[in-house]
Order: C-alpha cells, then structure tokens, then sequence
C-alpha cells in the first residue's frame, strides 16, 4: 500500500500535496490546542476534525495514520486520532 503521500489513492483524488496540505492543516488544529490539558486537548482537535473537515478529508488522514503510523503528524495530533477514531470514521 502506497498511499502514503496521498498519490495512491486516485479514488479520492488527492495527491501528495494535498496530503502534505492536511497534514499541516492537522498539525496547525494540534498547535492551537497543545497550551490546554491533555484530554481537553485531544477531544478539542478531534472535534474540530469532524466538524470542520469534509468525510473525505478525514478519511484521508485516517488512512495516512494506517500507512504512515502518523509521521509528520505532531503526537499530539497522533494522539487524538488514535483516541477518538471512531468519532472521525462517521460521515457527518
């Protein structure tokens, strides 16, 4: 699986700068909520994930965390993928 740079997954039509776009966008979500404690922090960057980011959106990230175990992603943002997965799988 290849995808690592979004250039694998051509159903999406995301390409590797696209990937390299979220996930900066993921680590700019992760900086603004790093100053609040842990749990806060993670439940802050998880919410803004899917309330702010398209299905399509998420689903590429999660996918990259799959293939790439999260590099170039902050732990803080690694961390709250990781927590609250399920919550950033649904469509809404």
């Amino acid at each position: 699986m290849r995808m690592a740079t979004g250039s694998g997954n051509q159903g999406d039509g995301l390409n590797a700068m696209d990937m390299q776009k979220l996930i900066k966008m993921a680590n700019q979500i992760g900086d603004f909520f790093a100053a609040m404690p842990e749990d806060e922090a993670l439940q802050g960057i998880s919410g803004h994930l899917q309330r702010f980011w398209e299905p399509r959106m998420r689903r590429q990230l999660l996918e990259y965390m799959d293939a790439e175990q999260g590099r170039d992603l902050k732990p803080i943002v690694v961390s709250a993928i990781r927590a609250y997965r399920g919550r950033l799988s649904t469509q809404r």
